[in-house]
């Protein structure tokens, strides 16, 4: 399956084109989007992806999107890409998390606590179950310092923010710095949930943004405290 993945949710982006095999993964290419131009890079950065493999719009099998949290403008330009892709190709969509991209990217297994900054001495976090073939969600919501530090003790945190990490340990809570994750696992994670059925339609396509008032809170599947 070949997949375009796209991830706008920050202030820098990224795009991959990953070709996914029985017996093997090939990522074919990875391109950096600047921050602040997403709208005028995408379309053209992903025409430019296909057309320097030789592919073209209709050998696309399948579409990941970072769904959030991140900044309004930002996820409604990634978003509105893949929602026009889809439905001119009838391909099936997959949204992702970055929180879950940031939990699968840790370097471990077990439970992680992924966290980006949401702003007002808040954090958005999201709480996964990691081992080597994905992320399962456990739950996304808002916290507050106090919260977090109750916690902590079950988890491994994890943020690729430098300036977020520094504040966790100003508070007490020593997190695990990772670079930020590119494109490439947002396919791989995108590419798990298209193959167990976890397809999002072009019309239902919605983001989580950083402010408490559109923050989707997610209830934990089971518990993670």
């Amino acid at each position: 399956m070949l997949i375009v993945a796209v991830d706008t949710s920050g202030k820098s982006g990224g795009l991959a084109l990953v070709s996914f095999a029985a017996d093997r993964t090939a990522v074919l290419e990875i391109v950096p989007l600047t921050g602040g131009s997403f709208s005028a890079e995408l379309v053209p950065q992903i025409a430019g992806l296909l057309s320097r493999h030789q592919l073209a719009k209709s050998d696309i099998e399948g579409l990941a999107v970072v769904s959030g949290p991140g900044s309004f403008t930002g996820l409604r330009v990634g978003l509105a890409a893949v929602k026009a892709l889809g439905e001119v190709l009838s391909i099936p969509i997959a949204t992702v998390s970055i929180l879950q991209a940031l939990a699968f990217s840790a370097g471990a297994e077990g439970r992680i606590l992924a966290l980006t900054d949401a702003g007002r001495q808040e954090l958005c976090a999201g709480f996964y179950e990691v081992d080597g073939d994905g992320a399962l969600l456990l739950g996304e919501q808002l916290l507050s310092p106090e919260e977090l530090k109750l916690l902590t003790a079950a988890h491994l945190v994890v943020t690729a923010d430098p300036k977020l990490a520094a504040r966790l340990e100003a508070w007490g809570v020593i997190p695990r710095l990772i670079p930020y994750p590119q494109a490439d696992v947002v396919a791989r994670l995108g590419f798990n949930k298209l193959q167990s059925g976890e397809i999002v339609s072009p019309d239902a396509l919605d983001a989580t943004y950083y402010r408490p008032s559109d923050m989707e809170i997610k209830k934990p599947s089971r518990n993670v405290g």
